[in-house]
């Protein structure tokens, strides 16, 4: 059973305040439970009450896991790092929540991103040992080719680190290709091109693990992931079975 909570914890949680706003908006008269006004803020009620601030519904969660169609001249961060991060998209409450990212992307680089507060499953998308694929649309300046492909397969020195065999889908032409992933290290597909001489002039991430971006999002676009989409990662990474 879970465990009881202090009112303006769960509130804070539920709205997106912080602790005092939640603590203030309680005792203004501005939160009900059951349909009664409650202003004690120091209330112990069960995580699954469901809470009603200015009579707008909001459930308390845990973590929360959002997907995000990254734009081009972002930085994939939480805070201002020469450049205006991510969560800057967002609005304040949720940039209050100290999300992480899963997967980080280049600045020029666009498409999928996750965010959570769920630090044990980020840790699980990102890490080689559990195998989750990353899939990304790739544009060149010339045409990949059949030893590229081989290339990829094999794994890459580049330097600080040999890739984990990856995969390389060629598209068309030759100049869009998709590739597949394990790691996501730093610049990792750009420099696996370079190896080969291609320039990398887009690159667009498609899925982590098996989650597709939501197309209808658009550049800049985010919504929470659906139970079936949490529930799906949480299953994939072993978080389940080990809690």
């Amino acid at each position: 059973m879970a465990k009881n909570e202090r009112l303006d914890k769960l509130t804070a949680a539920a709205f997106g305040l912080s602790r005092s706003e939640a603590a203030k908006a309680v005792k203004g008269g501005r939160v009900s439970l059951n349909g009664q006004t409650v202003t004690d803020p120091e209330r112990k009620i069960s995580p699954t009450e469901v809470i009603f601030l200015d009579g707008q519904r909001g459930i308390y969660e845990k973590y929360i896991y959002i997907m995000m169609d990254k734009p081009e001249g972002y930085l994939s961060a939480t805070e201002d790092r020469e450049g205006e991060p991510v969560t800057a998209l967002l609005p304040d409450g949720l940039r209050r929540r100290k999300l992480g990212i899963v997967g980080r992307l280049d600045k020029d680089a666009t498409g999928l991103l996750l965010l959570t507060d769920n630090g044990e499953l980020n840790h699980r998308l990102t890490s080689p040992r559990y195998h989750m694929d990353k899939v990304y649309r790739v544009r060149l300046d010339g045409r990949a080719d059949e030893e590229d492909i081989r290339a990829f397969a094999d794994g890459m020195e580049l330097g600080d680190f040999k890739t984990m065999p990856a995969r390389l889908e060629i598209m068309g032409e030759g100049e869009i290709c998709l590739v597949t992933i394990k790691e996501g290290k730093f610049h990792q597909v750009k420099r696996m091109f370079e190896k080969r001489g291609l320039t990398v002039l887009s690159l667009r991430r498609l899925s982590i693990g098996g989650l597709r971006l939501d197309d209808a999002l658009g550049a800049g676009g985010w919504r929470y992931l659906t139970a079936e989409e949490k529930k799906y990662l949480e299953e994939k990474s072993g978080i389940k079975q080990k809690n």
